[in-house]
């Protein structure tokens, strides 16, 4: 079953490209956002299309998702058509700005609706109504799709075989279920891994500290490890650099960095962990965990959470406390649903959204122990498997 307005998007795609319209590209700052925005952004260019802007927003100053402050820098380039990639579908007020700036607003998502969509000229999501493709897919394949709705009638099938291969790994890295289709993605792409020509894949398989790792799901994971660890600078991203390099030696520098980077990322997160599990360790009855500190990374709070929440099996909020408002990660259990949860405690909040079982949220800092409460309220009130 096809994506709801997938078609419809690749067509308005085409006339951009053949009335030589501006195309931004605005991605969430992850392997999903990321390899979704070089899929488009490569599809885009094979066909003649003009990519005016690329932006991935700096988690730690800027948030998740569209925000302002990107809109601003960005607003030189309208009109435009402007593209968002692995989020959009909770930016409402974000989407009306960029409208009242000149853009036109198709957005590529696939994180749980909420109660009503933003106003977009076009809105890609197998979660909206009305949708009835396979729910569970990472942004990439959408991508990934729409690439291939792009290409089709030109002779490139060499450009979507490559796309096989960060799709795979963005589908991997997202955590999305190796099912249906997912599975058929993940094996044709790692099949395809080894001899791919992309400098920033190839080269993992040159580096001495994992070139002798024996299966290609390791090397795999190595590369998610790597990938994850790249931040944005200047509105890039470095992972963007790695996996958009033409240049084997500028793709082993960026990677050995990356690595480097991670391992350090690593040892940061399991330091926060120890340090959360010694608050926790005298109170162990409490049915949430809701913990954060001023002295912690905003890139961290993902990981810190995923591995908390591994720990203890309940639901987990985790945040960067700044001057003013906190920004923070959410990890719940199998069936309990952390969205429907900042759902019921909206009002406490400035923006919240994700998936199910991984969720984000943002607050001004006087909401915080109210927002505790509002939880512990929601979740007294379910049963759930700790």
């Amino acid at each position: 079953m096809e994506i709801k307005n997938l078609k419809k998007t690749a067509d308005r795609i085409i006339i951009a490209i053949k009335n030589k319209e501006k195309i931004i590209l605005y991605g969430d700052a992850d392997f999903d956002g990321i390899a979704s925005v070089i899929i488009l952004k490569e599809a885009i260019k094979s066909l003649g299309g003009k990519i005016e802007n690329i932006y991935f927003p700096d988690r730690g100053k800027e948030g998740y998702g569209i925000n302002k402050k990107a809109l601003a820098f960005l607003s030189k380039s309208a009109p435009a058509l402007f593209i968002a990639l692995d989020c959009g579908i909770s930016n409402f007020e974000e989407t009306e700005i960029a409208k009242k700036l000149g853009f036109e607003v198709i957005i590529i998502d696939h994180h749980e609706i909420l109660e009503k969509l933003p106003k977009a000229s076009i809105i890609v999501d197998p979660k909206q109504k009305g949708d009835k493709s396979f729910k569970q897919v990472a942004t990439v394949l959408i991508a990934f799709k729409l690439s291939k709705l792009l290409l089709k009638k030109k002779d490139n099938q060499s450009l979507i075989e490559n796309f096989l291969e960060l799709t795979a790994l963005a589908t991997i890295a997202d955590m999305m279920p190796e099912i249906e289709e997912n599975k058929d993605i993940i094996e044709e792409g790692l099949r395809l891994l080894e001899s791919s020509w992309r400098p920033g894949l190839k080269v993992f398989f040159e580096i001495d500290s994992i070139k002798d790792y024996k299966s290609t799901r390791q090397i795999a994971q190595k590369i998610i490890f790597a990938v994850n660890a790249g931040g944005s600078q200047n509105h890039l991203h470095e992972s963007y650099a790695l996996l958009s390099s033409s240049s084997q030696e500028e793709a082993k520098i960026l990677a050995i960095n990356l690595l480097e980077k991670a391992k350090q990322k690593k040892i940061k997160t399991q330091e926060i962990v120890q340090e959360i599990e010694e608050r926790i360790s005298e109170n162990l009855t409490n049915i949430i965990i809701f913990e954060g500190d001023s002295s912690w990374p905003s890139f961290l709070v993902g990981p810190i959470a995923s591995k908390v929440y591994a720990s203890f099996r309940k639901p987990t909020f985790i945040f960067k406390e700044n001057k003013e408002e906190s920004q923070g990660a959410v990890r719940t259990p199998k069936g309990v649903n952390g969205v429907k949860a900042m759902l019921e405690c909206r009002e406490f909040l400035k923006t919240f959204g994700g998936h199910p079982q991984a969720a984000g949220f943002k607050l001004e800092n006087k909401n915080l122990e109210k927002f505790k409460k509002c939880l512990i309220n929601h979740f007294t009130h379910q049963d759930f498997e700790k």
